[in-house]
This record gives C-alpha cells, sequence and structure tokens, in this order.
C-alpha cells in the first residue's frame, strides 16, 4: 500500500483536516465520564437541579462540537477517498489500454475487470478509514487508559489485567481470519471470470441446452466464495463475545473492588461510573483498531494487485515518437525469417517465416486451424512483437515506428467482430474522426452494407446497442469492414472477417473491394479457398511454417497443403477450373 501513497499526496489538506478534527472528537469525548462523575458526585448527591442542568448543557455542547468535527473529518474522508478511487482507477484503465496484446493474456479480463472495480474499492475504503479512525481508535484507547489511572491507581490494576487478555483474542482471531481475505479475492476473480463467459456465450450455452450445467459451475465457484467468507466470518463472530465477557468480568471486578472503596470514601460513585466508562471506550476502541487490521489487510491485498497491473510494462513500446519517412522503393511488408513464441508456449507459433508483399497487393493467407494466420496478421500493426527475425513496414522496421503512425497506416478488421454502443456514425468514424457522411456512405458501399443501413429508420444515425446486439453477425461484420475503409489505411487487414456472410455477399464484396481499394495494399485471412481465388499472392501456411507462395493454380499444382484444403471444399474439376462462388 504505501506504493500508492502518491496518490493521497493530492489530497494532502482533506489528509491534515480530517484526522485533526478527529483527534478533537477524541479529546472531547475522554471529557464526557469527567463531566457524567460530577454530575452525580455534585449534582445528583447534593440535589443540585441548577448544577445539573448546567453540566447537562456543557454535555450538550460537547456533543455538538463532537459532532461537527465529525462531520468536517466524515466529508475530508469522502473527498480523499472518492478522489484517490477516481485517479487511481483512471490510471489502471490508462495503462490497461497501453498493454499489448500479450499483457492482456497474462492477466486476463476477467481479473483486470476485478481489479479495476472491487480492489479499487477496497483501497478507497482503506483512505477513508485511514482519515477517520485510525488516529482517533489509538489515542482514545490510550487516552481513556491514562484518564483511568489519573481516577484510582489500584483499580487500574483490573484494567491492566484485562487489556491484554483482550489483545491476546484479538491477536487470534486476526491472525486467522486475515489470511482467508487474500483468497478471496483469488475466489472473487474466478466468478468474474464465469460471470463474463456467461454472458458472452448466453446464446451458445442455451443453444447445448448447457443451463443447469453453468448454473451449477457459478453456484459452486459462489459457494465456494461463500464457504471462506462463512468460516472468516465464524471466526471474527467469537471477536465481541469474548471481547465483551472480559471486558464486562473487569467492570464486575472494578464494582466489587470500587464499591469496597466508595464505602470507605476513598472514592465516590461518580469516579466508579467514569471508571467503568472509560474501560468500556477503551474496549470499543480495541475492536476499532482490530476492524482496522481486516481493513488495512484486504487493502494490502488488492494494493498488491492493483500495483502489479501498474508496474507492469508493456511489452510493446514507441521508442521513437518522431515520424518515420517511409521508403517507397521498398516492399510494402516485409517478414524477414520471423519467428514467434506466445508467452509460456513450448513450441513457436511461426517460424522461418520469410515473405514479401508489394504495394497495391491483395495477398491470400490460408491455412488449416491453428496454422498461424491470425498471429501473423497481428504482428504488422504490432499487437505482438517477433520473437527473432524482423519485420518492415515500407522499409522501416516496426519497433522503430510510433504506434499512432503504424496502427494509422492499417486497418484491421478483427476475427470476432466489435462494434461499440452508439450510433453507426459514430463506430465508423473510429476510422476517421472527421470523416463526411458521404465518405461514412462509400464505405459503406464497399463494405455491402449500404443497403441495410438505409433501410434502418435513422439510417447513419441509427443505434447500435452493447456488442452490437440488435444487428446480426454479417450485419455487423460488414459494419466493421466499412469502419476499416473510411479511416483509407495503407494496408487493409480482414482477418476472417466475411464467415458470417453467405457467398453471394462474400463475392460482391471482394469485387467491391478489387475496384474500390485500387493502390491499397489488401491482407485477406480466410478459410474459403473461394474468398482467395483470385489474389495477386497467396500465402499457405501449416503449422506455423510457410507452406507455399504464388497464384492459385501454381499452389493447387505444386503445393499439397493448398490442394488438399481446395478438395475439401469443391471437387477437383471446380478447384482445378475456378469455378468458384463470385
Amino acid at each position: 500500500m504505501w506504493k500508492l501513497k502518491q496518490y493521497l499526496g493530492r489530497y494532502k489538506k482533506q489528509v491534515i483536516i480530517g484526522p485533526l478534527f478527529k483527534f478533537t472528537e477524541a479529546v472531547l469525548e475522554l471529557f464526557v465520564p469527567l463531566v457524567m462523575a460530577r454530575i452525580i458526585d455534585i449534582g445528583v448527591a447534593g440535589r443540585d437541579l441548577p448544577y445539573v442542568l448546567k453540566m447537562g448543557g456543557f454535555l450538550l455542547l460537547l456533543g455538538v462540537v463532537g459532532l461537527g468535527c465529525a462531520l468536517i473529518c466524515q466529508y475530508s474522508a469522502s473527498v480523499a477517498s472518492q478522489g484517490v478511487g477516481t485517479i487511481l482507477r483512471n490510471d489502471l484503465y490508462r495503462k490497461i489500454n497501453s498493454f499489448s496484446h500479450a499483457e492482456i493474456d497474462r492477466f486476463g479480463t476477467h481479473s483486470l475487470v476485478t481489479r479495476l472495480t472491487n480492489d479499487i474499492n477496497q483501497l478507497q475504503v482503506a483512505v477513508a478509514m485511514l482519515i477517520r479512525l485510525v488516529v482517533r481508535a489509538p489515542f482514545l484507547a490510550i487516552g481513556a487508559v491514562v484518564m483511568a489511572f489519573t481516577i484510582d491507581l489500584k483499580l487500574s490494576l483490573i484494567l491492566l489485567a484485562t487489556l491484554p487478555l483482550i489483545v491476546l483474542v484479538l491477536w487470534l482471531i486476526m491472525g486467522k481470519s486475515v489470511p482467508f481475505f487474500k483468497v478471496m479475492q483469488k475466489k472473487l476473480d474466478r466468478i468474474s471470470l464465469i460471470t463474463r463467459e456467461n454472458l458472452e456465450g448466453a446464446r451458445v450455452i442455451r443453444a447445448f441446452s448447457k443451463q443447469e450445467s453453468e448454473k451449477a459451475r457459478f453456484a459452486q465457484a459462489s459457494d465456494d466464495l461463500a464457504d471462506t467468507a462463512v468460516g472468516v466470518g465464524r471466526l471474527s463472530a467469537l471477536l465481541n463475545p469474548l471481547t465483551y465477557t472480559i471486558m464486562n468480568i473487569g467492570i464486575v471486578a472494578v464494582l466489587w473492588f470500587g464499591g469496597g472503596q466508595v464505602s470507605g470514601g476513598d472514592l465516590t460513585q461518580g469516579e466508579i461510573i467514569a471508571f467503568v466508562n472509560y474501560m468500556t471506550q477503551i474496549l470499543l476502541a480495541l475492536v476499532v483498531v482490530a476492524n482496522l487490521v481486516v481493513t488495512f489487510t484486504k487493502a494490502s491485498a488488492s494494493a498488491a494487485r492493483v500495483n502489479e497491473v501498474l508496474e507492469t510494462k508493456s511489452s510493446i513500446i514507441s521508442i521513437n515518437q518522431t515520424a518515420v519517412e517511409a521508403k517507397t522503393n521498398m516492399p510494402q511488408i516485409s517478414f524477414q525469417n520471423v519467428e514467434f513464441s506466445y508467452q509460456g508456449a513450448e513450441e513457436p507459433s511461426l517460424q522461418g517465416i520469410t515473405v514479401d508483399i508489394e504495394r497495391g497487393e491483395t495477398v491470400g493467407i490460408i491455412g488449416g486451424t491453428g496454422a498461424g494466420k491470425s498471429t501473423l496478421v497481428h504482428l504488422i500493426p504490432r499487437f505482438y512483437d517477433v520473437t527473432e527475425g524482423k519485420l518492415f513496414i515500407d522499409g522501416v522496421d516496426v519497433k522503430d515506428y510510433p504506434l499512432s503512425q503504424l496502427r494509422k497506416k492499417i486497418g484491421l478488421v478483427p476475427q470476432k467482430a466489435a462494434v461499440v454502443s452508439g450510433t453507426i456514425a459514430e463506430n465508423l468514424r473510429w476510422g476517421k474522426e472527421d470523416a463526411s457522411d458521404e465518405e461514412l456512405i462509400e464505405a459503406l458501399k464497399t463494405a455491402q452494407a449500404y443497403d441495410f443501413v438505409t433501410a434502418l429508420p435513422d439510417g447513419l444515425e441509427s443505434y447500435i446497442e452493447q456488442g452490437g446486439k440488435n444487428v446480426s453477425g454479417g450485419q455487423k461484420q460488414r459494419l466493421t469492414i466499412a469502419r476499416a475503409l473510411v479511416g483509407k489505411p495503407e494496408v487493409l487487414i480482414l482477418d476472417d472477417s466475411a464467415s458470417a456472410l453467405d457467398f453471394a455477399t462474400d463475392a460482391a464484396l471482394r469485387k467491391a473491394l478489387r475496384k474500390d481499394t485500387a493502390g491499397m495494399t489488401v491482407l485477406i485471412v480466410s478459410q474459403r479457398a473461394g474468398s482467395i481465388r483470385h489474389a495477386d499472392k497467396i500465402i499457405v501456411l501449416d503449422d506455423g511454417e510457410v507452406a507455399g507462395i504464388g497464384c492459385h493454380d501454381d499452389l493447387f499444382d505444386n503445393c499439397a497443403v493448398y490442394r488438399e484444403i481446395c478438395l475439401s471444399q469443391f471437387s477437383a474439376e471446380e478447384a482445378k477450373g475456378g469455378a468458384f462462388h463470385e
């Protein structure tokens, strides 16, 4: 937690004012038993009503001033805790957005969501408790002990006998329960993972009638968390009975021995009452300290998880922030003996990749499942860095480009179409913020999305719900293609982005792309041989290696892998003769 102190530094005023007013409240609270003692010993014993009323008014004044101090402290704690939480959440979110795919894969989306929400909430609670109680509770406990000693030294020996017992109970219970709070955070991650999987895969779950098994899986994870929480709760439940038992035994002892001193005239009844009040204050203060230990233990576990994200450096860093001049006499994209391995993988996903792609070429990339097609194209915009070899764009190593310049050159349509909540126009302008409606319409026509968009009641201003739930999979894919085209990138990557389209729409899309993307380098990743049939160049991948490069006819005759893919989709006559669906 100490590493996050910089965030508190922005709220120095609240961090100083809050504890100061809480300290004042605690001082006033320590005077209350003494005032009560005087009321009993002087006012009640002497039947002096004016004195009782005067001292009662003084008690009311102490209460009002204490309340005012408490409210100021509470306000300061709220401002500081919410402010720290907001800044920390923004910094954490900004840090996550700077990560490459490798870091996202490492942490997992579910864990990052939990850290952004639950873990930061725990830290906000800790900041509030720091301002409100860290000064008050210890001071009240120590102050009450000192005030009790000033009343009577002999009775204070009873207090000294009970305090170690209370502290021992607190230490034993906290020692047993605190480790479970770290475990609970991990189990909460598990629930977040299952929840996310179920919400995203709701249709698949229903299609396979797996609702009951998923309910059971969620219930098991939830019960596991609940069992841990209940176990901690049982331990914590022992805290109050044991401490109050010890304290009440101490109070009985005070009354027993103090009663004798009252009879002997060494103590007054008011002093006994005051002594009992101080013992109660000490107990309450120690219980608060115990709860603070729990709060800060939770916060410490959360702080470690938040710090882990904040201290993680992205594997993708723009070393050069100055725009790089492209070399027009070089290939648009050049892979030179490229090898790539995912973190923790035993074998490389790509190896020995050497390919040149010229400007304006349309290149098809095909291969079996797991051949490395998506991995290959994800290296181009530097979602991942190559493990070995070099990757050049316009004759410049991709690592020498500022990320903003590199990714502005590239329009990527991912395998999983993703749109955000908002209007169609807002989604399309991700590619170019100042794009005109005419540019949007032009992109929609090329992406074969114009007809269905104009059929909507509000056209470009039609609202897309979260995740694109109010459009079909094919419509979503066409919108993401249009979004990439709006930015007029130098390189357009279609990563199996027509998988949800029927053959006629797919053929119309390819025809429009050939016509409307003249001069643009287009990479088409596809499982369909027909989708890349007319590409200028086809790259065939097999188990992470290049199995062949060439046009359709040459590969069909000379590349066994490509021939096998074609024959799995068409007859020999159709594949050889080019009778593909257009």
